[in-house]
């Protein structure tokens, strides 16, 4: 990237020609281990995130500082206590902040700021234990400029309890909702047939037994009757969070050019 700014500046591309090599798909090594594609954020403005699980402390950490002389923050989802902790202690000078439930991480460099792009995203989930993947959303949705509302534990085994959380989403005026619900999953199908909002619904893997580890709700929310729903795969909070964003973001590009 600094070797193309460079030649930008020394008039030997254009503006043109910089912005479409900023755009190829960019693909870094790290130490034979792993491949970063660090251009991502600059191509669809979707930031790369680390997926932790199954990965050593050591080859974690190489990969994140990579991530940091590159980006300047990294983002690390599906961490285990001992990888939190060792990503705590190796990044003590620079700002962490960590989503608990979700066992994920943001490290930024001291100088980083962040974009705002005045969308907006309401998170939703049916219980408590779904803050997880409801943590998941919320932390690539602000990673991605936006605003985040999350509203917990408003499921249908008592349809009062949606009253309150819905109606501060459209106070608070969302561009779309993410809805997580584990067990039958019906919490998405009720909330989309009572707004206009586009809606991601996430099947969470609490529940058990038969259609157990969130299959169940996967199937109701495929089969959903309600209209305006997408379904992403069982406890894909990234996946949604993503969407969510990009929905979001455009439609404060509209705003704001109106």
């Amino acid at each position: 990237m600094r070797e193309i700014l460079e030649k930008l500046a020394q008039g030997k591309i254009s503006v043109d020609e910089a912005e479409k090599a900023l755009k190829i798909n960019v693909i870094e090594n790290v130490a034979n281990v792993a491949k970063l594609d660090v251009g991502r954020e600059t191509r669809r403005n979707v930031p790369e995130m680390i997926f932790a699980e199954g990965k050593t402390n050591e080859d974690l950490l190489a990969i994140c500082k990579r991530m940091l002389e590159e980006n300047d923050r990294v983002i690390t989802t599906r961490l285990s206590e001992q990888q939190l902790d060792e990503l705590r202690n190796q990044f003590s000078s620079h700002h962490v902040q960590v989503f608990p439930h979700a066992k994920s991480m943001v490290i930024r460099k001291q100088n980083y700021r962040g974009m705002q792009t005045g969308g907006r995203v309401g998170v939703l989930t049916a219980g408590t234990v779904d803050l997880a993947v409801a943590e998941e959303a919320v932390m690539v949705a602000q990673e991605m400029g936006c605003q985040t509302f999350l509203e917990a534990d408003a499921g249908v085994a008592g349809i009062h309890r949606l009253v309150e959380p819905l109606k501060r989403m459209l106070e608070s005026d969302v561009d779309c909702l993410v809805v997580v619900a584990g067990r039958e999953g019906a919490l998405p199908t009720v909330v989309a047939g009572l707004v206009d909002l586009p809606l991601i619904a996430v099947p969470a893997s609490s529940g058990y037994g038969y259609g157990g580890r969130g299959e169940g709700a996967l199937m109701a929310m495929l089969q959903a009757c309600s209209l305006g729903l997408a379904v992403v795969n069982i406890d894909s909070g990234v996946a949604a969070g993503v969407v969510a964003a990009q929905i979001a973001n455009r439609v404060a590009r509209t705003r704001t050019a109106h």
